[in-house]
């Protein structure tokens, strides 16, 4: 992208806060946000009660929404933020699914051919933002928004995605990836951490590395920086 011109996205498991990170992005630097298609799946539902039945139903439609926002931010003429990433699809909940046996051979071959052929010519972010945090504090935001078919989810669901995520984190290069712990950090309602996090992100835009936050209750703990 053009000098000035950022394309960020917001990575991390259900409930960490992604879609209150890119509004308040947003509002605060101007920039257009693309939200995560979550209530317009037509089969999440389906899926939360039977995973193996609906498992390749809902991820070819998140990927297919997910790859039409990134191509369509792409043209943007202006700095644009993205509520969960392409890559996190196939490389955290597709392979969760899989591995766990929720998904057959022959549905994640074709699910992964498919992925692995468009990101290849896709540009990737500027930079994406990992948000990380425990599964007790996913567990109490997920009961706080209140959706009916989240409050079904099995924590160990939580614990592996989040495996997932940190494995996911340390291996990928396609751009920079700005990891922030968020057990300790209530952006929402804490102006100066939302001000932490605007700082780094320039900081890591601007090619600084960023290796430590503050570790205390107003500000969030160590974080790291691939």
């Amino acid at each position: 992208m053009t000098p000035g011109r950022w394309f960020i996205a917001i990575a991390g498991n259900i409930g960490v806060g992604k879609s209150s990170l890119t509004a308040l992005l947003s509002q605060r630097l101007g920039w257009e946000p693309f939200y995560e298609a979550v209530d317009e799946n037509p089969y999440l539902a389906d899926f939360y009660r039977d995973m193996p039945r609906w498992a390749f139903h809902s991820q070819i439609f998140f990927l297919s929404r997910r790859l039409r926002h990134h191509y369509d931010l792409l043209q943007r003429p202006h700095s644009v933020i993205q509520d969960r990433c392409v890559y996190e699809d196939a490389e955290i909940f597709a392979s969760n699914l899989y591995h766990q046996g929720a998904m057959s051979e022959r549905d994640y071959r074709v699910y992964r051919e498919l992925y692995e052929t468009v990101v290849r010519i896709l540009p990737p972010p500027d930079l994406i933002v990992y948000l990380r945090a425990s599964v007790p504090t996913l567990l109490q935001r997920i009961r706080q928004r209140g959706r009916e078919y989240e409050q079904v989810i099995d924590p160990s669901y939580l614990a592996r995605l989040n495996d997932l995520y940190e494995a996911w984190a340390a291996r990928f290069d396609r751009c920079p990836v700005l990891v922030i712990p968020t057990d300790n950090l209530d952006f929402v309602h804490e102006p100066q951490h939302l001000d932490i996090i605007i700082d780094r992100i320039r900081e890591r835009l601007a090619g600084k590395e960023v290796l430590h936050l503050p570790s205390t209750r107003s500000a969030p703990p160590e974080e790291g920086s691939q």
